[in-house]
């Protein structure tokens, strides 16, 4: 791949960065200014059309085609700022607000005027104590330069936001929970339709949109619709921060266009497996996705490639498994992430998601029985298929299965020998 311009991580590394005189003296705030002083805001929603841009929370919708689907004179509206960021090896949200706070603030005042909405949140993850600070200062930071609060840029726009920290549940990343956390209710699923834009918060049409979705935003509006839409794959355009952990030399977050090579990603930029080792298997969209095995990484990132691959790309949090590494034991820490986020609203997850992690749990450690296997499949069949409240109970199935399916004989190894090898041969050499 050519070397590649970063859009998103532009201002990361210089000094102040969090700071809204950095961001200015390097053009914040002038797509803002262009939006609320050249452009109506129509306009703007037709410009992020022309941009294919799509939702980066894992998702993809399209993000023109939610702004266009409120309800026409339905007011007041809401936007929710999804920084919730629970899904397992991903880190990209978090990193653009310790690092580049304003790029998202002033993508998300652009929605608000393009929305018309008056009032919006940042719902950031309980844990990010230290972005919630960051956040909080950015946001006093464009109050005072008058970016935010009434009558931004002298126009008849005014738009009100501020910080809404969660409580650390995998679930409230899920929109619908979102916004039942924000009311001050537990957060669960709702049921749908009706979909946000029509009902959202306390009732009302509501935009909802990722971190990373918002951060583009800022460029389409300077650079152009157009301009976004030539970056990477024509379905799925535009810069991707992709996150790499895991067993490799240097894991990290990169940037580059939806499409690049995850190959070419994890050897040339990530620099490849741990020294004397190789690639086992990849999950390329978080802990959500099917694991892809080391020969099936010859793949473009984006969308239509990764599916035909057997996997998802999902939030682009690319978890790198070598071969020192027992796909039983990966499978059983997955399943008992997905039991534990569980929120308990409908029966096939709250039971499911148990009791595929228990039966994990004991094939792990020895008292897998001839049965197991095919007792998982059954329960996964029970659980997927769209029949939870929300995506969560498909969620934490697709890992299982590519484990299953494509490494098999680990489990069948775990059954017949009285557990996990690898933790025989520990146990052996201690």
């Amino acid at each position: 791949m050519a070397v590649f311009e970063p859009i998103l991580l532009q201002n990361v590394g210089k000094p102040d960065s969090q700071r809204i005189e950095t961001y200015m003296r390097n053009g914040g705030y002038q797509a803002l200014r262009k939006a609320v002083k050249e452009m109506t805001p129509a306009q703007v929603v037709d410009e992020v059309k022309k941009s294919n841009l799509r939702g980066r929370g894992g998702a993809l919708f399209p993000t023109g085609l939610k702004w266009s689907s409120l309800p026409p004179g339905v007011y007041p509206r809401y936007l929710a700022v999804n920084a919730d960021e629970s899904e397992p090896g991903t880190f990209c949200n978090r990193y653009l607000i310790d690092n580049d706070p304003h790029m998202v603030i002033e993508g998300a005042i652009i929605c608000a005027y393009a929305c018309e909405i008056e009032r919006g949140w940042i719902y950031i993850r309980g844990e990010f104590a230290r972005g919630a600070r960051i956040l909080e200062q950015a946001i006093a930071e464009a109050y005072e330069k008058g970016f935010l609060g009434k009558n931004i840029l002298g126009s008849d726009f005014s738009f009100e936001l501020s910080v809404h920290r969660g409580a650390g549940a995998y679930i409230c990343g899920e929109e619908s929970a979102l916004m039942e956390s924000i009311e001050g209710k537990r957060a669960q699923p709702r049921v749908r339709p009706p979909f946000p834009t029509q009902v959202g918060l306390f009732g009302q049409p509501t935009v909802i949109n990722n971190v990373e979705t918002l951060a583009c935003v800022p460029h389409i509006i300077n650079r152009g619709g157009e301009w976004f839409a030539s970056i990477g794959h024509p379905k799925c355009p535009g810069p991707k921060l992709f996150c790499v952990s895991g067993q490799i030399r240097r894991p990290g977050l990169y940037e580059g266009p939806i499409g690049m090579n995850l190959k070419e990603l994890l050897f040339e930029h990530a620099g490849g497996p741990l020294p004397g080792r190789r690639i086992k298997a990849v999950i390329p969209g978080g802990a959500s996705a099917a694991m892809l095995t080391g020969d099936e990484i010859d793949v473009g990132t984006d969308p239509d490639s990764i599916t035909a691959a057997g996997s998802m790309l999902g939030t682009a949090g690319i978890i790198v498994i070598d071969d020192s590494t027992c796909i039983v034991q990966a499978n059983l820490n997955i399943s008992r992430f997905f039991q534990h986020e569980s929120c308990g609203k409908c029966t096939p997850c709250r039971e499911g998601t148990h009791w595929i992690w228990d039966i994990v749990r004991r094939i792990e450690y020895g008292q897998g029985r001839s049965y197991d296997l095919e007792l998982l499949l059954d329960i996964a069949d029970n659980i997927g298929g769209r029949k939870c409240l929300c995506p969560l109970g498909d969620f934490s199935l697709p890992a299982l299965l590519s484990g299953l399916k494509k490494f098999r004989s680990e489990y069948e190894a775990h059954i017949t020998g009285g557990g996990c090898p690898k933790r025989r041969v520990q146990v052996a050499t201690a």
